[in-house]
């Protein structure tokens, strides 16, 4: 028995340029395709993907910047407009939008998703914080409908910070919007940005935060001495790229390591790189693992929390190593690089994480059958 279209309302702080906000665009475009409405309600009106939103969607500002205002902002906001289901992304959104549902008295079903490991994203915040985190997950994860993580890791994670069983969550793995083909004029303009021929070129892309641990990466293409050809591309931005040129400049690699910026459409880099590596501590998934794969180009990643390990099946479609090891990571790049790799394997494993696939896992996690395309 298919349902009537639904009114679906996805809250998120912002629209800033990350995976959790790329996906829930992701998941929009389908759930649209699928029969619902669906609408974007925001805590502040702000972000690079802002324009992309407003291109298809309705667009809400609770005027709401700070968490403290959120659940009486987002009890207005339901009290008025009653959609049938919110889905909200990210701690503290996850444990106080349950709150402001109950204010509001409204029914709508409501899914809570996190997109990272918490107890290591906060595991220097100290005891009272993590005491907080504990207590506000056991109670809103409770005042939720339905509670789902990007990986297992994350749901075993969540599970143990709220105390509850394991069976009350879903995985619902990251989508990842495949992209076409980048153009000749495109793969022409990154291929000059390498300065090199193919052969050794080292792809990177995330933003530069402590998380991500590229003074890792650093020092392990450090040890390229072998490979004077060797570079290692920066996709992205952040507040930690000073640490990071001071960096290069002190191992002496400032010829050989390119910071080419934020580019919305990475996949020409993809394309022109011969490896894809990634050096987390941890993560909630891995979104940069598919988009590489999906381009057909060969991944080394740390076996970090969580995410990498089930994308590349314990090492079947990619090269995994211990966390924090630059000496294992070297090696793998090294090998990697020396390597034959099955192009179309690794495109194959990048189609297990589509939107459509997403998109059919949260309508039947809040109940509701597809109605359109996705069935």
């Amino acid at each position: 028995m298919k349902h009537k279209p639904k009114r679906i309302a996805i809250l998120l702080p912002d629209l800033a340029g990350g995976g959790a906000e790329r996906l829930s665009i992701d998941l929009a475009h389908e759930f649209t395709r699928a029969g619902h409405d669906v609408e974007f309600v925001l805590m502040r009106m702000d972000g690079e993907l802002l324009p992309e939103a407003h291109e298809s969607f309705s667009v809400v500002d609770l005027g709401a910047p700070r968490a403290r205002q959120l659940p009486m902002a987002l009890s207005r906001y339901l009290r008025d407009e009653r959609p049938d289901a919110l889905l909200v992304a990210m701690w503290p959104l996850t444990v106080l939008a349950p709150i402001g549902r109950a204010i509001s008295g409204c029914r709508c079903r409501l899914l809570v998703s996190e997109h990272n490991t918490l107890s290591v994203q906060y595991q220097t915040r100290g005891w009272v914080h993590r005491i907080s985190l504990c207590l506000s997950m056991a109670v809103g994860y409770r005042l939720a409908d339905a509670r789902v993580g990007v990986s297992a890791g994350v749901v075993h994670d969540m599970a143990h910070l709220s105390g509850m069983p394991p069976g009350e969550f879903h995985v619902v793995h990251n989508p990842i919007t495949p992209r076409p083909e980048p153009s000749s004029q495109s793969m022409a303009s990154v291929n000059a940005l390498w300065g090199v021929e193919t052969g050794a070129r080292i792809l990177s892309v995330g933003s530069f935060k402590a998380q991500k641990n590229h003074p890792l990466l650093l020092r392990a293409f450090f040890q390229l001495s072998g490979r004077p050809n060797a570079r290692l591309m920066l996709l992205g931005g952040g507040s930690g790229e000073a640490e990071l040129r001071r960096i290069v400049d002190e191992l002496g690699l400032a010829g050989q390591v390119i910071f080419a910026g934020f580019h919305s459409d990475p996949t020409p880099f993809y394309h022109t790189a011969d490896i894809f590596v990634l050096s987390s501590d941890y993560e909630g998934f891995g979104n940069v693992i598919v988009e590489a794969l999906a381009c057909g180009t060969p991944v080394v990643s740390t076996d970090c929390p969580s995410g990498p390990a089930e994308i590349l099946e314990d090492g079947r479609y990619g090269t995994l190593v211990p966390v924090g090891d630059s000496l294992a990571l070297f090696g793998a790049i090294e090998s990697s690089l020396s390597a034959d790799h099955d192009s179309d394997l690794l495109r194959n494993r990048s189609e297990d994480f589509t939107p459509k696939i997403a998109a059919q896992h949260y309508l039947r996690v809040l109940g509701m059958t597809c109605t359109s395309s996705l069935t």
